[in-house]
């Protein structure tokens, strides 16, 4: 009724304007007549889609709209792709390691050397496996439907509900997601309050195991790329099926494992930065433009949830005691983050939440 009555008030308007229009025909020029009805057409074009919040950002994003929705597509439906791609190479790298680099660790080095080999390889195995299962898993929270008393400081536009502290919409999920950070391909899922930890221990993790692939394979890599380059000689070596296809395998996991260790690792190295900060990547583009806002102002901002370095550490990872490192970081651990992910402890101060 309400769309009904709307489209009828506009269309009275309309006429209205028309009518007008007609009886000051008898007057002034043909140019003046023109020039009105050139105006009245504009406003009543602008009183179909103008309000006091369109501004040249809201035509940008009206204008892209099509492209946004081509890319959370793509991006929702190649995230199976890119989790079965994770899982392919992660497998790949483990059966080369299991064929060709353990039987030369077991045959040539040291027990003791052995040893550490067996102790650290399976643990990083373990510690990868554990964390990207949880990662992919595990649901990044969403602000309760069935409550309407908790607090919030907007209404999402898309989810028309309201977004407490810290929540942002996430176009592929098409839903909103407590402390959001993104949406991540790899995982097939929105990193978010519940599994932040999760990511960011499989980011750690997965480095050092590349780490740990590259710097033990590299004397396997010299003598097969050495190998391989004999290849394309007038008189190629005589190897064995196995034996080339060691050499293969050897290489495609040095280039992997190292390609790997350097992208990951810069990657974790600046989630490790915004960890230190208080902050998420989201916050991260949000937190820049409110200080460059305050500081034209000239004043300075400061991060709410900013307590510390340390203090931050401890709120991701869950760190209450100190044996927490070794039981909650060094091991596999099913614990829940701090808070619920809607109530946040504004506090401007560097004091140790966990010591309350």
């Amino acid at each position: 009724m309400r769309v009904s009555s709307s489209w009828r008030w506009q269309l009275s308007q309309a006429m209205r304007l028309v009518l007008r229009w007609c009886r000051r025909q008898r007057g002034g020029g043909a140019s003046d007549r023109l020039w009105e009805l050139w105006t009245y057409s504009k406003v009543l074009l602008k009183s179909l889609y103008f309000n006091s919040l369109s501004n040249s950002d809201t035509l940008l994003d009206c204008a892209f709209e099509p492209v946004y929705w081509t890319v959370d597509n793509v991006t929702r439906w190649f995230g199976v792709v890119f989790v079965c791609l994770v899982t392919l190479l992660t497998s790949s790298v483990v059966v080369i390691v299991y064929l060709f680099v353990l039987p030369t660790i077991l045959s040539t080095y040291p027990y003791y050397w052995i040893l550490w080999h067996l102790c650290c390889g399976h643990w990083l195995l373990i510690m990868v496996v554990f964390h990207y299962y949880k990662a992919t898993t595990t649901s990044a929270g969403h602000p309760p439907k069935d409550k309407v008393n908790f607090p919030s400081v907007s209404v999402c536009k898309k989810c028309v509900s309201p977004k407490p502290p810290r929540t942002h919409h996430c176009s592929v999920c098409s839903v909103c997601v407590l402390k959001m950070d993104h949406h991540c391909p790899w995982l097939n899922n929105c990193v978010g309050h519940f599994n932040h930890r999760y990511f960011f221990s499989f980011c750690v993790y997965m480095t050092l195991g590349c780490v740990y692939c590259s710097v033990s394979s590299r004397d396997l890599f010299l003598d097969a790329y050495s190998s391989v380059e004999g290849y394309y000689q007038t008189a190629p070596p005589d190897f064995t099926p196995r034996e080339s296809t060691a050499h293969k395998s050897i290489i495609f996991l040095w280039v992997l494992t190292s390609s790997v260790a350097v992208a990951l690792g810069g990657l974790t190295l600046w989630h490790a930065m915004l960890i230190s900060r208080g902050e998420t990547s989201v916050e991260r583009h949000i937190n820049r433009k409110e200080a460059k806002r305050l500081k034209e102002k000239g004043k300075v901002f400061r991060n709410p949830h900013h307590h510390g370095r340390m203090n931050n550490w401890r709120l991701l990872l869950g760190v209450q005691r100190t044996s927490h490192w070794v039981t909650r970081v060094l091991m596999p651990s099913t614990h829940p983050p701090s808070g619920d992910g809607i109530m946040w402890d504004y506090t401007f101060t560097r004091r140790d939440p966990m010591a309350i």
